[in-house]
């Protein structure tokens, strides 16, 4: 089984978002796609019909998104089978999250890192696995 296959996205706490987005946008041409995030389009080199996105987000400094880790960020990974990786890392002895997402954009659970930093793994939407 595959596990990781790619970073869906950056996410970290800013103290103003909104003007963050605006400077990034100005200064380096970065583009918002969506309500305070910028979009990065791409395609697995291997398998060139499946179009794949990295996220880079600011949010508030106050989110809780983040918890339980005290980290300013948060990385989201690309993952082929959210499920099947979740029940494989349990097995392996790494704390998994109940929780999940399911939304438009795919499924998502949770793991913590050995330093205690919360993972986000994400499964795409299954139109855009190609």
């Amino acid at each position: 089984m595959k596990r990781v296959i790619g970073i869906g996205g950056i996410f970290f706490k800013s103290q103003d978002p909104e003007k963050l987005v605006a400077w990034y946008r100005e200064h380096l041409g970065m583009e918002p796609s969506w309500e305070g995030g910028v979009t990065f389009l791409w395609r697995d080199a291997q398998r060139p019909g499946r179009e794949g996105q990295t996220i880079w987000s600011p949010f508030p400094a106050d989110t809780d998104y983040f918890e339980p880790c005290k980290e300013p960020y948060l990385i989201n990974y690309i993952v082929e089978d959210l499920e099947a990786l979740l029940a494989q890392l349990r097995k392996e002895g790494v704390q998994v999250f109940d929780e999940r997402q399911e939304s438009q954009y795919g499924r998502f659970g949770w793991i913590l890192d050995p330093e205690g930093r919360r993972v986000e793994l994400w499964e795409q939407p299954t139109e855009r696995r190609g």
